[in-house]
């Protein structure tokens, strides 16, 4: 029914534990030559030429910077200079050492170019002298870095593990979490030179099959030279590349993507990339944290509506002090329009400018603090701040109260759990500020109005993006705007069209 995995990788370690042997690839008369052909400018293949006996010879090939040597010193060589010299029988040679070198496991092909591909890839090609054969065998070990806390999703409770770039330790990590057969992966090799290696995760019986076959229906179709990072593949998925708000969710948590396959979605695992795509997605998704799921449900609830409200402030503050300052003066009480007005006497430019020359500084600083050295960034981008407003107001260049809104803005864009959304908002944040200007209130409800309309016509993968609002559905609520205690959420959200709607409460066999 579904494509399994086309190329299957295993590690070194796992090889060496087993039992079978490695499987012969029948070549053309002179293997090593076009072998040596293609690779005549790599400048770290090694070709060690090994003396099995008194006629008898063989070659091996592989990227001395990628090969795992100790494997190869210990576990290949040994056995096969042994091994080879017991054989007396030229005919018998290749099928006695393919059975002798049993720990380890190799992939077969009748490609040469395949065999060049496995050998840039890590593996260690094996040619036997005047025989059509030739044995792989993978002995990949690249540089890796370990695994450690997540940066960009930082939980006060819960697991601290977070993916890394290696693959293949991103599945053990959620294997590790998901102990059933019904976990299943699809594998996929991406880029014309990369050939990056790709993995989609779901759980068989929990997610929309429909869903499944319209990821691996774009993933066959992409057409690219080379895939370095999980966006490559986000852009060529994305339902909605013209729209502002995410529609592909970005994790480094191996729980949040576990937590996420549970509820009937899929993820996308890609070498290289320590981000993990998530679809389909809809909003108030991206509007939870993974500290939700882990304190009690009464303080997570709290902390959801306050990230709500301040979601909106992050947007709709300054384009609200703007029309209300500039033409709604009488919604401000009286004391306090007295001090904005004394603040702003003398101040050279109208409000708008104001705030938009604050909004674009800000912004600055905190671009400047992700791009330089890690241990000055915050102190940048605070003391920065704190440095440029005081100075801008004593300059009379911005007043004061101009300050503490962008502030209060900056602080509230900060609350956002996840970065692509409230990158959004940070987006949005001009439009919203040039029709406060421009129009008072009444281009602020026109923006609220467009925004709406744009939020309820997207969808993901054929998931309304504000599911369970729009279209009302009340059971999901649970999990939007409240989070319920476990005892109670015994049904899995209906919006990403799982086809095993309950998730605890019934009975087992």
């Amino acid at each position: 029914m579904f494509r399994w995995m086309h190329r299957k990788k295993i590690h070194a370690h796992e090889q060496l534990q087993s039992n079978q042997s490695a499987k012969p690839i029948h070549t053309s008369e002179n293997p090593l030559d076009e072998i040596q052909a293609y690779l005549q400018h790599v400048a770290d293949v090694t070709y060690q030429r090994i003396q099995l006996g008194p006629d008898a010879a063989c070659t091996l090939i592989y990227i001395e910077t990628i090969i795992d040597k100790t494997l190869l010193y210990e576990q290949i060589i040994p056995p096969l200079v042994s091994r080879g010299q017991a054989v007396t029988g030229r005919e018998l040679l290749a099928e006695a050492l393919s059975g002798s070198l049993s720990p380890v496991i190799s992939r077969g092909t009748s490609s040469v170019k395949q065999v060049i591909t496995d050998i840039l890839a890590g593996d260690l090609a094996l040619l036997i002298d005047q025989q059509k054969m030739i044995c792989v065998f993978p002995l990949t070990k690249y540089s890796q870095r370990s695994i450690s806390e997540a940066q960009n999703e930082v939980v006060l409770t819960g697991p601290q593990e977070a993916f890394v770039e290696n693959i293949h330790n991103n599945v053990s990590l959620v294997r590790h979490k998901i102990k059933h057969p019904d976990f299943k992966l699809v594998q996929y090799e991406l880029g014309e030179y990369t050939k990056t290696t790709a993995y989609i995760v779901y759980v068989e019986g929990l997610c929309n099959e429909n869903t499944l076959h319209e990821i691996q229906s774009k993933l066959d179709k992409m057409n690219i030279d080379s895939v370095l990072s999980s966006n490559y593949v986000a852009e060529h998925l994305d339902d909605q590349p013209l729209s502002p708000f995410p529609t592909i969710q970005y994790t480094e948590r191996p729980d949040t993507l576990v937590s996420s396959l549970l509820e009937g979605r899929i993820g996308i695992m890609v070498d290289g990339s320590p981000q993990t795509l998530i679809v389909p997605v809809t909003f108030f998704s991206l509007m939870q944290s993974p500290e939700d799921y882990f304190q009690r449900y009464i303080a997570a609830t709290w902390i959801r509506w306050i990230r709500f409200f301040f979601v909106l402030a992050s947007f709709l503050v300054p384009s609200l002090y703007i029309a209300i300052t500039t033409f709604h003066p009488e919604m401000i009480p009286s004391d306090l329009l007295i001090t904005i007005a004394a603040a702003r006497e003398k101040i050279p430019f109208p409000a708008l400018a104001e705030v938009l020359i604050m909004e674009f500084t800000f912004e600055g600083l905190r671009e400047a603090g992700i791009r330089i050295p890690r241990p000055l960034g915050q102190t940048v981008s605070v003391i920065g701040a704190i440095v440029i407003g005081q100075a801008a107001v004593q300059a009379g260049v911005v007043s004061a109260p101009t300050v503490i809104v962008v502030s209060i803005t900056g602080i509230a864009s900060f609350i956002i759990p996840h970065f692509e959304l409230g990158l959004s908002f940070r987006l949005l944040r001009f439009p919203m500020l040039i029709l406060g200007g421009m129009f008072g209130l009444y281009g602020i409800i026109i923006g609220m109005l467009i925004l709406y309309w744009h939020l309820v016509s997207i969808r993901s993968f054929g998931v309304p993006y504000l599911y369970p609002v729009a279209p009302l559905v009340f059971a999901d609520w649970k999990d939007v705007f409240l989070r319920v205690q476990w005892p109670k959420m015994n049904n899995r959200p209906r919006s990403y069209g799982t086809d095993n709607s309950q998730r605890q409460g019934r009975d087992y066999e």
